[in-house]
């Protein structure tokens, strides 16, 4: 008789400490975080909501080395995305309202041949006619847009692919959904401005 309560006066000491336990310190989940030195992340705030993108700096170095550069420099701070195309893709960071256009430092060298491909989600560098002739400008792709890429574009050149968007493909959405029209010689620009307020790196 003695062995069958052992058990039982044990669980009831178990249970007593289990009731008289202070209640777990509440869990905070962290801030995103910042990435590494080969993809570092930015957060880049609109009026539309807000945009984390990861950058690759292990296949685009020239070409995340200069983006970020601009960022450091808050040179993206109050600039539009002046260019919109709903099923293609949403460009900004050289263009103020009005369009008034901003001085850029020299232009970098084209790395397109670094792997990553024009889709949905990612962030690119724009650039002119001439392939090595990108500066501050960026788009990023509403759709895959596999044309733009090296292999596949019509200049066998194409477009560099540098990072791509980790939190706010909702935000980009809404903006590649406003109204657009003819500003000047500038066609595609959104009615009412796309601000993009600032652009700044998460921090480690």
């Amino acid at each position: 008789m003695q062995r069958c309560l052992l058990p039982v006066c044990i669980l009831d000491l178990m249970l007593t400490a289990v009731l008289s336990a202070k209640p777990l310190p509440r869990f905070d989940p962290p801030s995103p975080p910042a990435g590494d030195e080969r993809t570092p992340r930015v957060v880049m705030e609109t009026n539309h909501g807000r945009i984390v993108i990861e950058l690759h700096a292990d296949k685009a170095p020239i070409t995340v080395k200069n983006f970020l550069q601009y960022v450091d420099d808050q040179y993206y701070d109050g600039t539009i995305f002046h260019r919109v195309i709903a099923e293609f893709m949403i460009q900004g960071g050289g263009h103020v309202p009005g369009m008034g256009e901003k001085k850029t430092r020299e232009p970098i060298k084209n790395e397109s041949e670094n792997g990553l491909t024009n889709e949905r989600g990612t962030i690119a560098l724009a650039r002119t006619a001439n392939p090595d002739s990108g500066t501050a400008q960026f788009f990023i792709n509403t759709k895959d847009n596999s044309f733009l890429d090296r292999a596949k574009s019509a200049d066998r050149t194409g477009y560099c692919v540098f990072g791509r968007v980790i939190e706010g493909i909702d935000v980009v959405d809404r903006i590649r959904r406003v109204p657009t029209g003819q500003q000047g010689v500038y066609r595609d620009v959104p009615v009412q401005d796309v601000i993009i307020r600032s652009v700044r790196r998460l921090a480690r």
